[in-house]
């Protein structure tokens, strides 16, 4: 049996980047688009998006272009954000409050189901959102109640490690962590790390150059 090829991290984020400008040609009523319309809106190059979709197979005609609607579905389906996924979340400070109030994660299927802090005075409050602040150490218990597969942690960097062992002791296999520091993790859960301080010293050095 032949071995299914890695698909390249890079090329995941940019499929993500393709189904913004489709959605917006849906709602705009536009059928078709070539790749390289769908390149230059992306900012990469038409070549970089012909193969990044030959990945995993064939779907548009050569020289009428991609059907928007069939090449968004199947960009969801490789996704899997074609359908809902149950969040949670650990550390209801100023971002952790954000995300939950973004509606943008609720529009795209992204669902918090539950939100975590060990401050007594935040636990037992409700949110806007309708979810109710729960203490750390139920963590385990609504995980799998809700079937939560999904955590993100917005906690101070000193506790962010021990946050991620509690998820993947309650068996979270997916971690997007927002704590200015890298957590380890098994072989059962992936994880991002987003570190806004790296974003920006990296736009620093671009402004130096210029």
């Amino acid at each position: 049996m032949a071995k299914t090829p890695k698909i390249p991290d890079p090329t995941i984020e940019r499929l993500a980047l393709y189904s913004r400008p489709l959605e917006a040609l849906i709602e705009s009523g536009s059928p078709l688009i070539l790749s390289e319309k769908l390149a230059e809106l992306c900012g990469v190059s038409p070549a970089q998006v012909r193969k990044d979709l030959a990945y995993f197979g064939e779907f548009g005609v050569r020289g009428v272009g991609y059907d928007v609607r069939t090449l968004l579905k199947e960009i969801k389906h490789i996704l899997g954000t074609d359908r809902q996924w149950a969040l949670c979340i650990v550390g209801m400070g100023n971002l952790g409050s954000a995300l939950v109030e973004n509606e943008n994660f609720r529009k795209r299927g992204y669902i918090f189901s539950a939100a975590f802090d060990s401050d007594p005075e935040k636990i037992g409050k409700e949110m806007p959102c309708g979810l109710t602040i729960e203490p750390v150490n139920r963590i385990k218990e609504l995980v799998r109640d809700f079937h939560i597969r999904i955590g993100v942690i917005t906690t101070p960097p000193l506790v962010a490690q021990q946050v991620a062992n509690l998820l993947i002791d309650a068996g979270i296999r997916a971690i997007l962590n927002f704590a200015p520091i890298r957590v380890r993790t098994t072989d059962r859960c992936t994880v991002e790390n987003v570190d806004f301080s790296v974003k920006l010293e990296n736009l620093a050095y671009h402004l130096g150059t210029l």
